[in-house]
């Protein structure tokens, strides 16, 4: 068996922007990408040789971050997402980063499984196959998700751009 550290170093990079857009905070993202990186290692025998390692990697990442929403749900922690938004400035194109920030908010408003599926076939760029197999679900749901919210995501898109605008703060979590 290879060495496994080896192998997930150019996987690392591409974690954080998942973890990103899942968690909607992006100290937790880090840890959540950290805590993946230390239980590919020590779990590295799970690891069947020669598949795709990202998607493995996904799925981890996917089960810890199920695992840390069912213990923040039983401690009763809840958090605004409009709290956890990074403040930075405008920028010169504006517009774009508007536009951002109204998708970011409109995929923040889908349930939980919409959003993964969301982000795992726009972000990511998976096929539907590896999407179900991360998310542990069928492809024909797969499809569903993501023919159903389309149209969703586009009617949130112009609700939350009528939303107020909070003064000199931009979310810009998808755009990493």
């Amino acid at each position: 068996m290879p060495d496994i550290s080896k192998l997930l170093e150019p996987e690392i990079p591409r974690l954080p922007r998942y973890t990103r857009a899942l968690a909607r905070d992006p100290v937790s993202a880090d840890d959540l990408v950290q805590s993946c990186r230390a239980r590919a290692i020590a779990k590295q025998h799970l690891w069947p040789e020669g598949t795709d390692l990202r998607a493995w990697l996904l799925t981890i990442l996917h089960n810890q971050h199920v695992s840390e929403v069912r213990r923040s749900a039983r401690a009763g922690v809840a958090v605004s997402v409009e709290d956890l938004a990074g403040a930075q400035p405008v920028k010169e194109n504006a517009t774009a980063l508007l536009q951002l920030r109204d998708l970011d908010r409109a995929i923040g408003r889908l349930c939980e499984q919409q959003r993964k599926v969301v982000l795992l076939v726009g972000l990511h760029r998976l096929r539907y196959e590896q999407v179900a197999l991360i998310l542990d679900i069928r492809v024909g749901t797969v499809r569903s998700r993501l023919s159903r919210k389309h149209n969703k995501l586009r009617a949130l898109m112009q609700t939350t751009a009528a939303l107020p605008r909070r003064s000199g703060t931009l979310s810009t979590q998808h755009a990493a």
